[in-house]
């Protein structure tokens, strides 16, 4: 049986006792609630559990806010009763709207307080008759209320991963409260929209930001908003409907060119002023078309070489790969396969911190002249990698399978196998310097 359910009288209930850690601020014991969902069309329960799992959320997020100092009465307000309503068989309807239903339907909701023995329940009459208004929050809290809501969509991300989601939207959100200020998340309207994209379209005119990072901020916010809106049912207009800043255009990678990688990055001591571990993620990535992040976070059991074919495994392990796509095996040759058989437990050095990795890597390349121009990044090897697959003919589908490109294509069969990827990884390989 789904957690936290029980059946009575031919419905699902979810059941869950106070934890112990929280029973000093929640008196309640056990909390019941029925997901109002029948046994006999729900046999194994999976609706049910969907339920149940939405009462839990609140309840992990009611007692975290008592355990983090939340006044009980903020906690245990709209949504509280609103679930409360539920409880007890009806939808929580707020007292102005309440009084506009017929009068038989008002009626039925003091009939179910006196006959429930709840006349004298305060949480229950709050519930019934709607006189607990909608909680509303300020604009400086939105991320916060956000992250408690949406928590089940990062729950893969790795600890990096999680801290560049947080960062950007907190900075979203503070440069919104910066312009418009931190007004109730119900009192922002589309004059509150309109003003922040034309703060940005300034720092655009004034080429200090591109289009793209306003875009990429906007879109933060606005889904943010609409989340909100939807998950507390604040009716929010869109304010950013049709605001996004035109002119966005993409910089693709400049690839650095093979004879330069092979001469100038390869030769013997150009790298010898970085340390070893991000010396040979650079062989690494050359040679595969690894991203940096894919590379510094392979595990042991990735990487495979003791086989007639030595290879990595690209997998999500305790972290959220960039596509489905991602997910793939890699064929080692040249370079990769001589710095591979260095390290082969990975680079614990550099794990979940590939930011680290790419700005000490670009740092030494602009340094000592080693960056044609400032477009070419430690990430254009892995275009150099594509340019090389091109140049050989390799198979478009192949490419995509070596890139952990998202194709939006039907899958059809396992894919290229590593005997095909490495009879062109074998046309391509570039030679690795002699110390290594």
């Amino acid at each position: 049986m789904p957690d936290f359910l029980t059946r009575r009288n031919g419905t699902w209930h979810f059941v869950r006792r106070v934890p112990v850690e929280f029973a000093r601020l929640d008196s309640r014991g056990i909390i019941k609630h029925s997901t109002r969902i029948k046994i006999a069309y729900d046999r194994a329960g999976r609706r049910a559990a969907r339920v149940a799992e939405q009462f839990n959320e609140q309840l992990e997020i009611f007692w975290k806010g008592l355990s983090d100092g939340k006044p009980r009465a903020t906690l245990n307000s709209y949504e509280h009763v609103r679930l409360r309503a539920r409880a007890l068989g009806f939808e929580y309807i707020e007292n102005d709207r309440l009084i506009q239903q017929p009068t038989e339907a008002r009626l039925e909701r003091l009939e179910a307080l006196v006959t429930k023995g709840l006349a004298n329940d305060a949480g229950a009459r709050a519930a019934l008759l709607g006189t607990q208004k909608r909680s509303v929050f300020k604009l400086s809290a939105l991320f916060e209320e956000y992250e408690a809501a949406t928590k089940h969509e990062v729950k893969d991300l790795s600890p990096d991963q999680l801290r560049i989601w947080r960062n950007g939207r907190i900075r979203a959100v503070e440069r919104f409260v910066e312009v418009v200020g931190d007004k109730l998340v119900t009192e922002v309207n589309a004059d509150d929209g309109i003003d922040y994209c034309e703060w940005w379209r300034e720092r655009v005119v004034e080429d200090t930001v591109e289009a793209k990072t306003a875009n990429k901020d906007i879109g933060q916010l606005s889904r943010m908003l609409k989340e909100m809106s939807v998950r507390q049912r604040l009716n929010l207009p869109d304010i950013f409907k049709g605001l996004r800043l035109k002119g966005e255009t993409g910089h693709p990678r400049v690839p650095y060119e093979t004879d330069f990688v092979q001469n100038r990055l390869f030769a013997e001591g150009a790298l010898a002023g970085l340390n070893e571990d991000a010396r040979l993620v650079l062989y690494v990535v050359a040679d595969t078309g690894l991203r940096p992040s894919e590379v510094v976070n392979l595990r042991e059991d990735a990487i495979v070489l003791d086989t007639p074919i030595p290879y990595v495994r690209i997998l999500p392990d305790g972290r959220r790969l960039k596509t489905e796509d991602s997910r793939r095996e890699i064929p080692l040759v040249g370079a990769a396969l001589a710095a591979m058989r260095t390290r082969p437990e990975g680079f614990p050095r550099y794990r979940d911190k590939s930011s680290n990795l790419s700005a000490t890597l670009n740092k030494y390349l602009l340094e000592n002249g080693l960056r044609p121009t400032k477009d070419h990044t430690v990430y254009s090897l892995r275009h150099s990698f594509k340019d090389r697959l091109v140049a050989v003919e390799a198979p478009d589908s192949l490419i995509d399978s070596l890139m952990g490109h998202k194709t939006y294509k039907p899958k059809y069969g396992k894919g290229p196998s590593l005997e095909l990827k490495l009879k062109y990884l074998q046309q391509i390989a570039l030679r690795p310097p002699a110390s290594l």
